[in-house]
């Protein structure tokens, strides 16, 4: 069966999406009736206290969990309606999904440039000068560097780095600068400003005010559904 077209824009976006975690003796709601759109160009955050459902919404919007109801759209695919195989090749082509822990994101056995070639691989695109593609992140002096000789910030960079190498049409973000200074922390707000400039959906969940001060959207959550005003 063909995978079901929405009736919206091509895109991203969470249709009254419920998230509920059941324990043995009991069901715990981590999103609520959660509609919302992403828009290509723009650097949205996902803001709220600890336990808001950032980063629930944040993994149903990378595929990495199916809502308990409601549906995901990405390009008028509802991946709501997929197999896990095809929800898998659906990400794998289109997402990419930076974790909070630096060298969570890369392999470690490959240096710096070669995670460009990686991604360029994975992307089935054309091979780039991976020096001067690093150089857009002002990682060119980390070239043949392993993962393990770069600081946090400079893993954290390579991490966009590399996600952006895969060209995809979503950048998913969870709490990136949480383990970098403010240093660091302002290098990598730069790199997503980047990002977006080339016309990618970047969703960011964070509670970091620099990165919050940077958006062009914010998307409030408090109690796993959208607020208005941010607490």
């Amino acid at each position: 069966m063909a995978p079901e077209r929405s009736v919206a824009s091509l895109g991203l976006s969470a249709e009254h999406v419920d998230v509920d975690y059941r324990s043995a003796d009991r069901v715990v709601a981590g999103l609520r009736d959660v509609s919302v759109a992403f828009q290509a160009g723009r650097l949205t955050v996902l803001s709220g206290p600890s336990g808001s459902g950032k980063s629930s919404l944040l993994r149903v919007l990378g595929l990495l969990d199916v809502p308990t109801r409601g549906r995901i759209v990405l390009d008028g695919i509802d991946s709501t309606r997929l197999g896990a195989r095809q929800r898998r090749l659906l990400r794998a082509s289109r997402i990419a999904y930076v974790h909070q822990q630096p060298v969570s994101n890369l392999l470690e056995d490959l240096r710096a440039g070669q995670h460009i070639a990686f991604g360029r691989h994975v992307a089935r695109g054309t091979p780039v000068d991976t020096r001067r593609a690093l150089a857009e992140y002002g990682l060119e002096h980390v070239h043949d560097s392993h993962v393990t000789d770069l600081s946090g910030g400079e893993q954290q960079r390579l991490a966009f780095a590399l996600a952006a190498a895969r060209e995809p049409a979503v950048i998913l973000a969870d709490e990136p600068t949480a383990q970098l200074d403010r240093h660091n922390a302002r290098d990598l707000i730069a790199v997503l400003r980047q990002l977006v400039g080339n016309d990618v959906t970047a969703v960011i969940a964070s509670h970091d005010p620099e990165v919050v001060a940077a958006a062009d959207v914010v998307v409030h959550l408090r109690d796993g559904e959208i607020s208005d005003a941010p607490h």
